[in-house]
C-alpha cells in the first residue's frame, strides 16, 4: 500500500484521483490549503508520492494566479523534496500554448503561453524544476472533462434549452481527455513516472469546436440552432467580462483570458509520450465520453 498525498483533493479531478488510489488500496491523504513549507513537511513525511492538483483556474487578476500557480506550487515541490517524496505537478496544457491540428505540439516545443494562466502554469512547472534532489513528472493535459466537470456544464443547459452558441475559430481543434484516462495517466505518473519528465495528456483525436456542440446537441436531446457567435461579438463580451471581474471580484465565463484561447489555432499535442512513458492510452473518444457524462451535466 502507498500513501499518496494530494493537493486539491476536493477538486473535480482531485476527487476522482483519490477514489481511484483508495480503489486500488492506497491510501490517499487530502491536503487542505493554505500550503506552508513547515505544515506541509510533517503531512508529507512517510508519503510515497505527492500529486499537486491544486491550483487557480480563474481569476480577475493576474497576481491571483501567481500567488496560487506558481508560489504555491514552489512551496509543495519544496515539502516534497523535504519529504524524500516523488512529485507528480498536474499543469496544463495551456502552459505549453497554443498548436493547430495540422502540427501538434510536442513537449518538446518551446512553450508559448498566451495569458497569465498559462504563463503561471509554466512558471509553476520551472519552480518544480529548480528544486534540487526533487524527483519530479510534470503532466499537462488538455481539456479534461467528465461527471463533476463543471466547464462544459452551461453548453449542456444551453442546447437543452434550444440554443448552442458556437465560439472560436472556425479551424481551431482542441486536445480532449476523459477523466477516467486521465486518472489512469495521473496514476501511471505515481507508479512509473520517470524523474524530470514532462508529459502531455490527451486522447489522439482533436475535437472542434462544432463538433464539440453538435454532439452536446445531440446528447441533450435536443434540437437547438446552433449560432456562430461573430469574433467583434464574443470580443465585446469578452471586455464587458473583463470590467465585470473588476467590479465584482468574480472572473466571468468569457474574458480577455478566454478570448485570447478561443481564437488561438487551438490546443493540440502530440500524447506519444504518454504511451512511450507512463504506458497509458487514452481510450475513451469525445462521443464517449460525453455519453457517459450527459447525464450529470444535463442535471438542473
Amino acid at each position: 500500500m502507498k500513501r499518496i498525498a494530494v493537493t486539491g483533493a476536493s477538486g473535480f479531478i482531485g476527487r476522482h484521483v483519490t477514489e481511484a488510489l483508495a480503489a486500488r488500496g492506497d491510501q490517499p491523504i487530502p491536503i487542505p490549503r493554505p500550503f506552508l513549507r513547515s505544515t506541509l513537511a510533517s503531512r508529507f513525511d512517510g508519503c510515497d508520492a505527492v500529486v499537486h492538483l491544486a491550483g487557480v483556474i480563474a481569476a480577475t487578476r493576474d497576481a491571483d494566479f501567481y500567488r496560487a500557480n506558481v508560489d504555491g506550487t514552489r512551496v509543495v515541490a519544496e515539502a516534497a523534496a523535504d519529504a524524500g517524496a516523488r512529485l507528480i505537478d498536474v499543469s496544463s496544457l495551456a502552459a505549453a500554448g497554443p498548436a493547430s491540428p495540422a502540427s501538434p505540439r510536442t513537449e518538446d516545443d518551446p512553450p508559448a503561453p498566451v495569458n497569465a494562466y498559462g504563463r503561471s502554469k509554466l512558471e509553476g512547472e520551472r519552480a518544480v524544476a529548480a528544486v534540487a534532489g526533487l524527483r519530479w513528472t510534470v503532466l499537462r493535459p488538455g481539456v479534461v472533462y467528465g461527471p463533476q466537470d463543471r466547464a462544459l456544464r452551461p453548453l449542456f443547459q444551453y442546447a437543452r434549452r434550444g440554443l448552442a452558441p458556437l465560439v472560436g475559430a472556425p479551424d481551431a481543434a482542441y486536445t480532449f481527455i476523459y477523466i477516467a484516462d486521465a486518472v489512469r495517466a495521473i496514476l501511471a505518473g505515481v507508479d512509473r513516472g520517470g524523474d524530470r519528465d514532462v508529459v502531455f495528456l490527451g486522447h489522439p483525436d482533436p475535437v472542434s469546436p462544432r463538433y464539440l456542440i453538435e454532439t452536446i446537441r445531440e446528447l441533450a436531446g435536443s434540437r437547438a440552432a446552433i449560432l456562430p457567435i461573430p469574433r467583434a461579438i464574443t470580443r465585446l463580451a469578452a471586455e464587458l467580462g473583463e470590467l465585470s471581474g473588476v467590479v465584482t471580484g468574480r472572473p466571468a465565463t468569457i474574458n480577455r483570458r478566454r478570448f485570447a484561447e478561443l481564437y488561438s489555432p487551438g490546443f493540440v499535442c502530440c500524447v506519444d509520450r504518454m504511451k512511450e512513458h507512463l504506458g497509458v492510452t487514452a481510450e475513451v473518444g469525445l462521443r464517449s465520453g460525453l455519453t457517459h457524462s450527459a447525464e450529470w451535466y444535463l442535471k438542473s
